[in-house]
């Protein structure tokens, strides 16, 4: 018995596992609250409340009035989505001893990562989703965009790896002179007894939120803290599910990813069945695709997605900080831009809610679903046992 809770602690999971229960999660969520698993919004509205802390009136702007700014992001079920997200992926991180403060060999990487998630963070609000709501719970929703915005995002991801592989963003390598110190691991005994307190708080604030009626709050706190977990502990990032094809071939991350949105598509079908509920639509336009592009560029740049960031950040990566302040930066720059400076009548307006519920059926929506997943696996698989790094389509095993 205690050898098995070390492992679950100390060891990574397998990621087909891990986002396989996040994907049932992700159907019992939008079960329970009729919303979906989503973190970008909820970075957009942090970017208005910090503009209304400086005097900012932002009460006109279409984007607020459409994701609606109501309360503070904690008393948002959304906010706690968030906020449980990073408080999951720290609690493992920290009953697995793996919290160290971690600066880049490069600053330039600082910047980097700043422009990264800017550039994310604009890309992922203009298609109104990042890779969880346009993404892998998009494609559950039978919301047509989500499958633009995964094209898109292939196709950005692509161009953001040909950027980073160029010399001048790479810069000059770092060269020590002789041999390297030897790396020494200290034991960090005191960490998971941080975790336990931080979980323990945490549990306490959960049975507040029930106890004083705001059930909804502690459902989403629950929620949150579990996607965390399951990032951390699966090590889901988007980034690499799109980056390791295009470098390496490898395609583990990539097709747990299918798996996973195959699973959440035929048990949110059930839900949206028995509940009698509307699937979650958004907007398919010309948005949807030049989002994902900016989307995918920028998750290359900063070197993680917003998942991938959030777990990232909680290790001690100071990295993706300023990703994290980039995604905040860039989703609040679309908003002003949203009516501002035309992005919704230029990119936006012309565009239409489709769901394939709507267009041929529930079952031939999920079928079609499954079908173009499983078209998707098989590639992937083929990929991944034929590409090879630096010289193309060759047979065998990918390493």
């Amino acid at each position: 018995m205690k050898d098995s809770l070390r492992k679950l602690f100390t060891n990574y999971w397998s990621p087909y596992v891990a986002i396989g229960i996040a994907g049932v999660l992700s159907a019992l969520y939008f079960g329970i609250t009729n919303t979906v698993w989503a973190v970008t919004g909820e970075f957009t509205r942090f970017g208005g409340h910090i503009l209304q802390l400086f005097g900012v009136d932002i009460s006109d702007w279409a984007y607020f009035k459409l994701i609606q700014m109501k309360g503070s992001t904690f008393e948002r079920t959304d906010g706690w989505i968030v906020w449980g997200m990073f408080i999951g992926a720290l609690i493992m991180i920290l009953f697995s001893n793996n919290f160290k403060i971690r600066m880049p060999k490069q600053k330039r990487r600082l910047v980097q990562g700043l422009i990264g998630g800017i550039i994310a963070g604009a890309g992922a609000r203009l298609a109104l989703g990042c890779n969880l709501a346009a993404f892998f719970t998009g494609v559950p929703q039978f919301s047509f965009h989500a499958w633009i915005f995964m094209v898109a995002t292939a196709i950005g991801t692509y161009a953001g790896v040909k950027i980073v592989s160029t010399k001048w963003w790479k810069g000059k390598p770092i060269l020590q002179k002789g041999n390297a110190a030897p790396t020494i691991q200290q034991t960090r005994k005191v960490q998971p007894y941080i975790g336990g307190l931080v979980a323990l708080a945490y549990t306490g604030l959960i049975v507040y939120f029930f106890l004083a009626g705001k059930t909804m709050l502690g459902v989403a706190a629950i929620f949150g803290a579990a996607f965390g977990i399951l990032i951390e502990r699966g090590q889901i990032c988007f980034t690499s599910a799109f980056r390791d094809l295009w470098i390496s071939g490898r395609a583990t991350m990539t097709k747990a990813i299918i798996g996973g949105m195959a699973i959440s598509s035929v048990l949110t079908l059930i839900v949206i069945l028995v509940n009698g509920v509307d699937p979650i639509t958004k907007m398919a336009a010309p948005s949807t695709f030049v989002g994902g592009i900016l989307f995918g560029i920028g998750i290359v740049l900063a070197g993680g997605c917003e998942t991938g960031m959030m777990y990232r950040l909680m290790e001690g990566q100071v990295i993706f900080l300023p990703v994290f302040i980039g995604n905040i930066i860039g989703a609040t720059a679309l908003a002003y831009a949203w009516d501002h400076l035309g992005v919704f009548d230029l990119l936006v307006k012309s565009g239409a809610k489709i769901n394939l519920i709507s267009v041929m059926g529930p079952a031939w929506a999920l079928i079609v679903t499954l079908v173009l997943l499983a078209i998707g696996y098989a590639v992937a698989s083929y990929w991944q046992k034929n590409y090879r790094f630096g010289v193309g389509f060759k047979k065998g095993d990918a390493k």
